[in-house]
């Protein structure tokens, strides 16, 4: 058999190896980014440093990335850039969305029994509600998701919603008569602000702003991190901590991805999502800390109320409304906890 040795067969043959190399790394390198598990995680609002929302997803990332290095891309889509909040809560129950932080009273649309956590004066503080949804009725109203083909990682922190107002401080129930709110687009807050006393109007948020600079309405109720976000201490005086309703957004997936993924995949996901939560009710803690020091430096006047019990025994006749929506057995699990905690 011939053989070429010259100088110029040897280079040609080196360089068909080296080619042939290459072309082995790059199949590699792509076999191994196709098997990379892309996650699209939307939420309603934007990516600020401290908004609840995104800091949830942020932290889903990094512990995702922690506890498998290079094995999921998650990537992001705020200010509702794969559509409202329905929107986004049915694209994850039919699998076309990925995961999302979704608000529960979006999630109480498709699953009554989320009405729950916007029962108002429900929890006296974040540590209470986290003890609260952290245990059976957390776990309760997780396993309702599983019906509409959603999975439930955890409850994230948004923080209380409080009162602002331009008529007097909020302490006691009485001081809510004749106050005209701008409430949530929810038949809950409507009916909950009128047992109050109050004249509640169920409004679109960004119509909120002018409303309240030109008098249509008196305030709203809102966390801290919105009123300083959105300028709110430049259009209302007063300041209560009403803490009257607790945000705790929802970190889900579809069911579709997890049956997409190994049980050791299924295994990192939920145990990333815990992780996420922690680290974000830290972060969100310190960051409405900082919000109402800042906010009191700017001269908005705060108040605490005076008496939680009294503002939860008004509360009495919504509780019962919607007892049948949030379902009976449920409520009564979350108020045994309550009392006994």
């Amino acid at each position: 058999m011939y053989t070429d040795n010259s100088p110029s067969a040897r280079s040609w043959s080196k360089t068909v190896a080296t080619v042939g190399v290459a072309v082995l790394f790059s199949a590699v390198a792509t076999v191994g980014a196709q098997a990379q598990t892309q996650i699209r995680i939307g939420w309603p609002t934007g990516e600020s440093e401290i908004d609840p929302y995104a800091e949830t997803a942020r932290q889903f990332r990094q512990a995702l990335e922690e506890l498998a290095p290079g094995e999921f891309e998650v990537r992001f889509f705020p200010s509702r850039q794969l559509g409202d909040e329905r929107e986004m809560l049915e694209n994850v129950s039919l699998g076309v969305q990925d995961a999302g932080v979704l608000t529960g009273t979006a999630i109480a649309t498709m699953e009554s029994a989320f009405q729950l956590n916007d029962l108002p004066f429900l929890f006296e503080s974040s540590e209470q509600a986290q003890e609260i949804l952290d245990g059976p009725v957390g776990e309760a109203l997780i396993d309702t998701l599983t019906a509409h083909d959603i999975v439930g990682l955890g409850f994230a922190e948004a923080g209380f919603r409080h009162t602002i107002n331009n008529v007097r401080p909020i302490r006691a129930p009485e001081d809510f008569e004749g106050i005209r709110l701008r409430v949530q687009p929810s038949d809950l807050f409507v009916d909950a602000f009128t047992a109050l006393g109050a004249s509640p109007t169920a409004m679109a948020w960004g119509e909120t702003f002018t409303a309240v600079q030109q008098g249509a309405v008196d305030g709203l109720e809102i966390p801290l991190n919105v009123i300083l976000g959105n300028n709110y201490n430049e259009v209302t005086e007063f300041l209560s901590l009403t803490a009257h309703s607790y945000n705790a957004p929802v970190l889900v997936v579809s069911q579709r991805l997890m049956d997409s993924l190994s049980e050791e995949q299924r295994r990192i996901l939920r145990e990333a999502g815990q992780t996420a939560v922690e680290r974000q009710r830290e972060a969100n803690a310190e960051n409405e800390a900082a919000a109402l020091q800042s906010l009191n430096e700017r001269g908005f006047e705060s108040n605490e109320i005076d008496n939680h019990a009294a503002f939860r025994e008004r509360m009495a006749p919504v509780y019962d409304a919607y007892r049948d929506a949030v379902g009976p057995e449920l409520m009564d699990m979350a108020m045994d906890a309550l009392d006994g905690n």
